[in-house]
């Protein structure tokens, strides 16, 4: 772990005016690394539910999980992040481990008053979501991994390229469009930079130390999140489960958002939330 991230340093906070028609995002910096924050108002109903927290994959921003948040705005706040050198944020200067993301995650939430939350990553987001709750328990309520990275026996770049690359051929143009955007505007340096931390962790161990209840999610078409590697991690949680949404790829929870949501609800009520929706 960096050492600068072993000391707490209160985050600085200013606001973004965003375009015409998004939510506002506020841009914070703790211990030096840039954040940008979206925030969903959650409907009257829902606001005093646990809030969800939407964590990115790699190269990526919070505009490919807009449609997600919005569906899941129903049943509480849902905050979706930018990463330190993602989705416009400032490059941090060197890599950042699986590890030093949690502890800054942690450091986040503290920040803007979320002492524990319903934790969502897609890709190597799941990773992130998945270590924050095994050094932060207080925190996790829940974790969902969404098309979750990576499996050990595929663990090299070559080979997650070529699975990326066919997964591509059949994700939707305006999937592959943000995915493309995202990409070109966090650069080959920062992505390259964090590429090798993603292939290193090993989210099946980690996963034994979690506490929170677990939901692997992936699209049954997923050539990256693999059933059998899925599986594996839902082994792994001392208390997880698999869901596969048919005919949805890596991209599930943008081009299936509202079976994604459902499929976390589901879960939540199953497990975390015993009180039917109506009833909160």
């Amino acid at each position: 772990m960096h050492s600068e991230l072993s000391r707490w340093a209160r985050p600085e906070e200013r606001t973004i005016t965003p375009p015409r028609r998004t939510l506002p995002i506020r841009s914070l910096t703790v211990d030096g690394y840039e954040f940008r924050v979206s925030s969903t108002p959650a409907d009257a109903a829902a606001a005093s539910s646990t809030p969800f927290v939407l964590v990115h994959g790699i190269g990526m921003s919070h505009r490919y999980l807009r449609r997600l948040a919005t569906e899941l705005a129903p049943h509480g706040t849902v905050h979706s992040l930018d990463l330190p050198g993602f989705g416009g944020t400032a490059t941090p200067t060197k890599a950042l481990s699986v590890e030093d993301h949690a502890i800054l995650l942690g450091r986040l939430l503290d920040r803007i008053d979320v002492p524990r939350a319903v934790l969502v990553g897609h890709s190597m987001g799941a990773q992130l979501v998945t270590e924050l709750a095994r050094i932060r328990p207080d925190l996790a309520e829940a974790i969902v991994l969404v098309g979750a990275v990576t499996d050990p026996t595929r663990a090299n770049a070559f080979t997650q390229g070529r699975d990326l690359a066919r997964d591509s051929l059949r994700e939707s143009p305006l999937g592959n469009f943000l995915t493309i955007a995202a990409y070109v505007r966090c650069g080959p340096r920062w992505f390259l930079a964090t590429l090798p931390t993603m292939l290193d962790y090993r989210t099946d161990l980690a996963l034994a130390a979690v506490r929170a209840p677990t939901l692997v999610l992936r699209g049954d078409h997923d050539p990256v999140s693999r059933q059998n590697w899925c599986r594996t991690l839902a082994d792994a949680a001392p208390s997880g489960e698999l869901v596969a949404i048919a005919g949805k790829r890596h991209l599930v929870q943008f081009t299936a958002a509202a079976q994604t949501a459902a499929a976390i609800i589901d879960f939540l009520h199953r497990t975390v939330r015993a009180e039917p929706e109506a009833a909160r």
